[in-house]
């Protein structure tokens, strides 16, 4: 039977932060800079890179006003994840041109593979949800977002 990826054990409320830029450098700098202090990325010049270059290859901007940067190297023993929220929101590219207000940021081991996919995908249909975006655009603290975050199925 396959094992579920718990977005609880990803997430960590440190991790989640209100982010003040309004375009996707920026915005993806302030991830990097969140995310790269995990103990999970041994190499932080590398994930930043990795980021960059899938964020080129295609905009991670998926629509319904969430992106989803990510990559998966060497230098990442095993899952990490930042969260940005904007409520101005972000200009990025976003397959359907409009701006971001939730940016999930994961890193991943290279062995990942088969979970990271499966990750993404659950991540993904989850923040379609618009009464989960909702909550989490109107909640008060990283601990709250984390809370509603992880209780979703």
């Amino acid at each position: 039977m396959d094992k579920i990826i718990q977005i609880s054990k990803i997430m960590r409320p440190e991790f989640i932060i209100e982010l003040n830029s309004t375009d996707k450098t920026s915005a993806l700098e302030e991830l990097l800079e969140v995310i790269t202090k995990s103990d999970k990325i041994t190499n932080d010049k590398k994930f930043r890179k990795a980021i960059k270059a899938r964020e080129k290859l295609m905009s991670t901007g998926i629509g319904y006003g969430v992106a989803v940067p990510h990559a998966r190297d060497k230098s990442i023993l095993d899952f990490v994840m930042a969260v940005g929220r904007s409520k101005a929101g972000v200009r990025y590219e976003s397959i359907d041109d409009k701006p971001v207000q939730l940016i999930f940021m994961i890193g991943a081991s290279e062995a990942q593979d088969t979970d990271y996919i499966k990750l993404l995908s659950r991540l993904v249909l989850r923040l379609k949800n618009d009464d989960l975006k909702d909550k989490i655009m109107k909640a008060d603290s990283p601990e709250e977002i984390y809370e509603i975050i992880k209780d979703t199925r």
